[in-house]
């Protein structure tokens, strides 16, 4: 009986669906060398350590023949085992499959694979190269060649393995993603290797995820509730671009995935592929008891097997035509839409395609609790099969509506390199987007632009022309002035130009629109007038910032004020440019910003409620203070038709139902060279008190509760560029 079925109270047997059993198959009554051969399963895909030994599968359509390698060790030069899969008994539908018993954990494995040699149709089958499953949870680099994986020929001595690893053993203790709400959280996009990996880190593993864990005090004090990692998948930190001035430029932000379920091995200690599942989760786990959450960057978007010249070593070996978007002349398949300038595009919404992903995502959720993801070049994953955006596209709403990542917070970046720009209109509901109007609106009202008014304030207030349209949330707004991609914030407010020289592209690659002010002077300067002015300006876009609702994103480093000199694409720079220079850090003037920006997080959550979740409705308070109202220099009098104004205010009124104390917040915004009084509402049984004036010393600058400082005046002057936060106190 069914229905009797949730009120029993006797025990339930339990049945796994990945015992020995139901992974053997039929024993085939075959052994090569130590394995006993039995036809395995065609699900799931990967190696599946079970007892006695491991199930091995893989997809391929078009493959005539598939031949698995096994290692004893990952790095041997030579196989101890060759196994032909039999296209009858170890090949169902378009999975190739087979269980060995016999092989252990920490055994390396790798494929051959053939098929038809047509590449007018879009087959690149070449049973010379050694292939890594996509599915393997770890991969070794120490034989690697990549020149040999794009030339024709053998590679065995010199390709990547994957290998076997049993990730189902590891101690949590207790450990849960944090489920922390959107519209609480406050995101710190950086780069894992750079956070530590100069020598003024002292940590004991510079670079790593153990040296990440050594740190996390710093960053548990800057208020941040999680941090962006910059692609922690396994890519190839070995491949040299070039040499500049004798600096190797390579692959360091990591946007060229490899092993989309295997963490970076050089962010490891430990050579053994097997631990590297652990060191990750380690950090996940102390990131975790710090109340800090983790969310990834990931690249589905496209592959580090480039376009038609570059490596065979993992999709374009198993079944090309499925795995990419491909074109030509007169029907041919022989080359690859290139909608994320990096040479080929992933077919997202080809049936494989989509599991693939959303198994990888299901994996680090599951498996290794992350808490969230950022999908590079996101609008790349709306495209469908023949490249136009689709209005429903499979793996977007799959990624929205799985139970699985049902509570992983998605963020998209809205555009691709083709043109495709979604902002305000990316598929699915509950995605949030990186807001790039939002950052062009700040960067250019801080900047003195003019004619911006209306546009800096639909931004603040959470940006509802851009989703309230659709039912959509300021939570959906990720809030930037600056990412990884683009000029520092120090650097907005030092470089008129970009200066990418350094990269050996004779300073042609990086966007050249950067909306930025150097305030004075090109780069590094003696002159404190014009020190003191970009250290207001960095204020004024951390404060602008903070007081927007939606998600805010700060970058590693903007909190210190670090600079790349003017590099606007650091991509290939793994050095003390891109390092966090610890030494800079504890200097007075990177402290005196860093207590600005603490204070400022603080004071978010303070207010959150002024802040969080919904958009203004016009409801007001017993004050009769509405949710929002804005101004100008004048009370209730906004400049949206003066395009030469650069002033702005806005009252956001405390509304939250059952506030003993009311505390109303009026911010006011002055982007004029010259000072300007602003006139300040005047309501019986409230009186203002400055918390926030850019313009000031520090620590004057932003005071606690205690600290505020009471304004009696009807008007209040602010220096020119610069922003003032009062906040209201009952006198009755």
């Amino acid at each position: 009986d069914l229905h009797s079925f949730p009120t029993r109270r006797f025990p339930i047997l339990m049945v796994s669906t990945t015992t020995s059993v139901s992974l053997k198959g039929k024993n085939l009554n075959k052994k090569i060398g130590k394995f006993n051969i039995f036809e395995g399963n065609g699900h799931p895909f990967g190696a599946t350590v079970s007892e006695g030994g491991v199930n091995f599968s893989v997809y391929s359509q078009n493959a005539t023949s598939v031949e698995l390698l096994i290692f004893n060790n990952p790095d041997d030069l030579e196989p101890i085992a060759s196994i032909n899969l039999d296209p009858t008994d170890n090949h169902s539908f378009y999975m190739w499959h087979i269980f060995l018993e016999g092989v252990k954990p920490g055994m390396g494995y790798g494929y051959r694979v053939d098929g038809p040699d047509e590449i007018f149709n879009g087959h690149r089958f070449d049973k010379d190269k050694v292939l890594i499953d996509p599915y393997s949870k770890g991969n070794t680099l120490s034989l690697w060649d990549r020149g040999a994986a794009c030339r024709p020929g053998d590679n065995l001595h010199c390709s990547m393995r994957s290998v076997v690893i049993d990730h189902s053993l590891y101690d949590w203790e207790g450990d849960k993603p944090l489920k922390k709400p959107m519209s609480e959280t406050i995101v710190y996009e950086m780069h894992l290797a750079g956070f530590t990996k100069s020598p003024t880190s002292n940590v004991k593993s510079p670079g790593t995820f153990k040296g990440l864990i050594e740190k996390i005090p710093y960053l548990k004090s800057l208020g941040i509730t999680a941090v962006e990692l910059l692609p922690c998948f396994s890519f190839d930190h070995k491949d040299v671009f070039g040499i500049h001035d004798g600096t190797k430029l390579v692959n360091y932000w990591g946007y060229s995935t490899m092993g989309y379920f295997a963490p970076h091995q050089a962010y490891c200690t430990s050579e053994n592929s097997g631990s590297h599942l652990d060191e990750f989760r380690d950090m996940v786990k102390a990131l975790h008891k710090a109340g800090i959450e983790v969310i990834l960057d990931v690249v589905f978007n496209h592959t580090d097997e480039g376009n038609h010249q570059g490596p065979t070593f993992c999709f374009k070996g198993f079944d090309n035509s499925t795995y990419y978007y491909l074109s030509g002349e007169n029907g041919s398949k022989e080359f690859y839409y290139d909608y994320t300038g990096c040479g080929n595009t992933f077919n997202c919404n080809h049936p494989v395609g989509e599991k693939f992903i959303l198994d990888s995502l299901r994996f680090w959720v599951k498996e290794m609790h992350v808490d969230g993801f950022r999908f590079d070049e996101g609008s790349v994953l709306s495209r469908g099969e023949n490249g136009a955006p689709l209005e429903h596209p499979p793996v977007i709403w799959s990624i929205e509506l799985d139970d699985a990542l049902a509570d992983a917070k998605v963020i998209a970046e809205a555009w691709d390199a083709a043109g495709l720009y979604q902002i305000g209109y990316f598929p699915g509901a509950r995605w949030a987007e990186w807001n790039g109007k939002y950052r062009d609106a700040i960067r250019g009202f801080i900047k003195g632009d003019s004619g911006l008014i209306g546009e800096v304030a639909a931004r603040v207030s959470g940006s509802a022309d851009l989703y309230q349209w659709h039912q959509s949330e300021p939570t959906n707004s990720v809030n930037f002035i600056t990412a990884h991609d683009g000029f520092t914030l120090y650097d907005l407010c030092a470089y008129n130009e970009k200066n990418n020289w350094a990269n050996g592209e004779n300073n042609n690659d990086g966007i050249n629109d950067n909306l930025s002010w150097n305030c004075g002077a090109e780069g590094a300067t003696s002159d404190q007038w014009i020190n003191d002015l970009r250290k207001r300006q960095v204020k004024n876009h951390a404060s602008l910032l903070m007081l927007s609702m939606g998600v805010p994103m700060i970058v590693g480093g903007d909190e210190f004020m670090r600079s790349q000199n003017g590099n606007n694409n650091t991509y290939c720079q793994d050095n003390e440019l891109n390092w966090y220079d610890w030494k800079i850090i504890e200097s007075p003037e990177s402290q005196e910003m860093i207590r600005f920006w603490k204070k400022l997080i603080e004071k978010r959550k303070r207010y959150l409620d002024h802040f969080k979740g919904k958009y203004f409705t016009g409801k007001t308070n017993k004050f009769g203070i509405s949710d929002i109202s804005w101004h100008g220099t004048q009370l209730n009098n906004p400049d949206w038709d003066n395009i030469e104004s650069k002033c702005l205010a806005m009252t956001i009124g405390d509304v939250a139902p059952g506030s003993s104390q009311t505390e109303n917040i009026h911010c006011m915004f002055n982007m004029h060279w010259d000072a300007v009084s602003f006139e300040l509402p005047q309501i019986n049984g409230l009186k203002w008190q400055r918390s926030l004036d850019t313009s000031l010393p520090s620590p004057q600058d932003i005071v606690d509760p205690e600290n505020y400082i009471d304004i009696s005046d009807s008007n209040y002057v602010l220096t020119g560029r610069s922003v003032v936060v009062l906040v209201s106190k009952e006198t009755g």
